[in-house]
């Protein structure tokens, strides 16, 4: 006689499932699209691991999913001759939620955004959108290797507990029964279960079977309702835009199109095919920074699907894409640690690589309303790609896009080579400015001297710019400089007339160096400034003070540097400053300038009470 046991969901589960129930009023029918997605990983599982154990299959090697529904019981069930589950599996994947990214999904679902059928399937969580239409599921299951007494069954109304019991199954699989709400009758017509599982399931590569009606009654005969074929392998010719979309949202459990979609067959000495997406938006586990959760692409070796294996077939900076890889010549028993030293998948990886890069070419090119989507969603991700590969490091820059001050304001449109196409003659460098926002690099004091010569500045202010320009030395030909950063390249008579400037103004910098101490490492006149009192300087490979913010937010410890203060000697408070007797108001003068200075450049004030003191006894006159 087996016992039942009952158990509570996990604390988050309990969460998932309330917003869930409560809050997925549209899409219901996503329910139907995420069981046989669950289903359809089981079969692929077994089909994998039977590659080693044929004895799993046990003379039933034709896997199918078989979707049937009772009008009388007012049930419908999805079921599946996979692999199956032991009760600790069970347990694992269905009471406790062990994605990282679970916490980031109930913030983004409880928070002001309304649920969005799109991210259930993002996070492994698509078998609790079963409790959108039923008031109750059981799932009944065995594993492929276990024997017919050690089935489980488990059952919950989805409302913070859930029973679990050993009962005996004669055959491997699992079946999910879904009780359904009252007024969820229109699950209950074959006709419709068809049509949903052509929309949403049509591309799995099993069969997946209805019973055939008779008299509107369902019978024991099965038909299959969905292509049930390897949609990458047939003939371009032959797939409709609307079959690759329909594959796609079947793929990236996504309710929206694709942007854009590439499918390639490569014959030869290695033959593989390729058929890869760049989704319309970013995946909800990108957007919330998830590396570590990537799906991407699926590795199939003959149809035999292998793993997610986004980590071989994609460098990080491609993380968006989703799609498969098929290939004929890789051994079917490859593990994760052949992968990772395999000739033959580097070679499929770099076609892979071409072959995105080569498509967001073409939409720069040719469709530049879909290349703005997608610089919107993955602009920044892109940018990785600089540090990350080399190889294409050029390919990657020519895509890139930015603001600059002989732009459209924020809108983040200039490329490199259209800067070089204005490139005043003689101009030997691209020049840019770093910031943590657009009013900040636009309204940077360093840019006032490349403004009055017209010389045109690329204006920097996402948070990724900094790093990334630090790989991005050159293109083209022409080096990449940041106008804060060095000398500034002057021609004779400027020259002479800085010098001149400097020479003059050597007992002002000899008394800020004196008021200010150990709060600057030096104090020059500046060749950057026509208009602003004061501006921070930068010594080349030194750091963007709102970078060295954001680390230490971050938590990360830097070690203290003494920035370079330029001044400019003809700003009257610069001349206040030489021309004060009184020693106090000086310093604080000078101290103003300095933090002044600082906050332009997106620096964290050392003693932001103390600034404000300052301030107001300027403002007092004291």
């Amino acid at each position: 006689m087996t016992t039942t046991e009952t158990r509570k969901f996990e604390a988050e589960v309990a969460q998932v499932l309330h917003l869930v129930t409560h809050s997925l009023y549209s899409h219901k029918e996503i329910f139907l699209r995420e069981l046989i997605s669950n289903a359809s990983d089981a079969c692929d599982k077994l089909r994998f691991e039977a590659i080693g154990k044929p004895e799993l299959l046990g003379g039933d090697g034709e896997l199918h999913i078989d979707v049937s529904w009772d009008e009388a019981a007012r049930t419908i069930t999805v079921r599946d001759n996979g692999i199956g589950m032991t009760r600790d599996e069970v347990v694992a994947n269905i009471g406790t939620i062990a994605s990282s990214g679970t916490r980031r999904f109930l913030e983004a679902m409880s928070g002001e955004q309304k649920a969005d059928a799109r991210l259930i399937g993002q996070f492994g969580v698509g078998f609790y959108s079963a409790f959108v239409v039923a008031d109750k599921v059981t799932v009944l299951t065995r594993r492929a290797d276990a024997p017919a007494g050690e089935g489980v069954k488990w059952e919950s109304d989805g409302k913070g507990e859930y029973a679990l019991e050993q009962v005996e199954l004669a055959a491997r699989g699992t079946a999910v029964v879904l009780h359904l709400k009252a007024d969820e009758d229109e699950f209950l017509k074959g006709w419709q279960l068809k049509s949903l599982i052509r929309k949403y399931s049509d591309h799995v590569a099993f069969p997946i079977r209805v019973p055939v009606e008779k008299d509107g009654k369902p019978t024991d005969e099965w038909e299959t309702a969905n292509d049930a074929s390897a949609l990458w392998a047939k003939p371009k010719s032959e797939i409709s835009d609307e079959d690759y979309q329909g594959f796609y949202k079947s793929l990236g459990h996504d309710f929206n199109d694709a942007l854009a979609w590439t499918h390639n067959r490569v014959e030869g000495s290695q033959s593989f095919t390729t058929l890869l997406y760049v989704p319309a938006q970013p995946p909800f586990d990108l957007m919330m920074g998830g590396r570590d959760e990537r799906k991407g692409l699926k590795l199939y070796i003959k149809r035999v699907f292998i793993m997610d294996a986004a980590e071989e077939l994609l460098p990080n900076y491609l993380r968006f894409v989703r799609g498969v890889v098929d290939a004929d010549d890789l051994p079917l028993n490859v593990s994760r640690e052949i992968l990772q030293h395999n000739r033959q998948l580097e070679r499929i990886k770099s076609a892979c690589v071409k072959r995105v890069l080569d498509l967001i070419e073409k939409l720069a090119k040719d469709e530049p309303e879909k290349f703005a989507t997608f610089l919107k969603a993955f602009g920044n991700t892109l940018k990785e790609g600089i540090s990350e590969d080399a190889s294409n490091r050029e390919r990657i820059a020519k895509l890139l896009r930015f603001a600059s001050t002989k732009g459209e304001g924020a809108r983040q449109n200039v490329s490199l080579d259209d800067y070089i196409g204005r490139m005043a003659v003689g101009q030997d460098a691209i020049w840019y400015v770093t910031a943590d926002s657009y009013a900040a690099a636009a309204g940077s004091p360093q840019l006032e001297a490349f403004r009055a010569k017209g010389i045109e500045v690329l204006l920097m202010f996402d948070r990724i710019d900094e790093w990334m320009v630090g790989y991005l030395a050159e293109y083209e030909g022409k080096k990449l400089r940041n106008v804060a950063k060095g000398e500034l390249p002057l021609d004779e008579a400027e020259k002479q007339q800085q010098e001149a400037v400097a020479k003059e103004a050597e007992p002002l910098l000899k008394k800020l160096k004196e008021l200010l101490g150990e709060r600057v490492g030096d104090v020059k006149v500046s060749a950057r400034l026509t208009d602003s009192p004061s501006c921070l300087a930068l010594n080349d490979y030194d750091m963007a003070p709102h970078l060295a913010r954001l680390l230490r937010e971050a938590g990360q410890e830097l070690p203290e540097s003494r920035p370079v203060l330029e001044i400019n000697p003809g700003h009257p408070l610069l001349k206040r400053v030489a021309n004060e007797a009184d020693e106090g108001r000086a310093k604080d003068l000078a101290n103003l300038l300095l933090e002044q200075a600082e906050i332009a450049a997106g620096a964290q004030l050392a003693d932001p009470a103390a600034f404000v003191q300052r301030v107001n006894r300027v403002l007092l006159g004291n």
